[in-house]
């Protein structure tokens, strides 16, 4: 009988090691907060990348072939998705070690498990 991954190592490892390895990261995802300091190029000002966007839609509702339009609108995406990646803060929310090594061992133990149960028993 062919077990997880088509190899004869074992569903049971393969379900439990899953099982660890999202409440593992979930619990260590779940401490950590993510911050936005909206700025753009070092300025307090984001506004401006805005306008290729703005120019953009307009020039779309304008003319909906518009070449220029287009460019503008996904430039002026790019721009603002990447200003936000930027500028994001992470911070990991202070726990006791106590939690900190109960995420770590079930994140990092169901990853080891998931890998143990795709290799053939021999």
């Amino acid at each position: 009988m062919k077990g997880a991954g088509g190899t004869p190592g074992g569903i049971k490892p393969f379900i439990l090691g899953t099982i660890m390895a999202v409440i593992g990261g979930y619990l260590l995802l779940h401490q950590v907060q993510v911050h936005s300091g909206w700025r753009f190029f070092g300025y307090g000002n984001f506004g401006i990348a805005l306008l290729p966007f703005l120019f953009g839609i307009g020039l779309l509702f304008f003319n909906g072939k518009s070449i220029p339009g287009w460019i503008l609108t996904v430039a002026g995406l790019i721009i603002i998705f990447a200003g936000i990646i930027a500028n994001l803060e992470i911070y990991f929310v202070p726990t006791t070690l106590f939690n900190t090594l109960i995420m770590l061992v079930l994140l990092v133990g169901g990853i080891a498990l998931i890998f143990r149960s795709l290799q053939s028993a021999e």
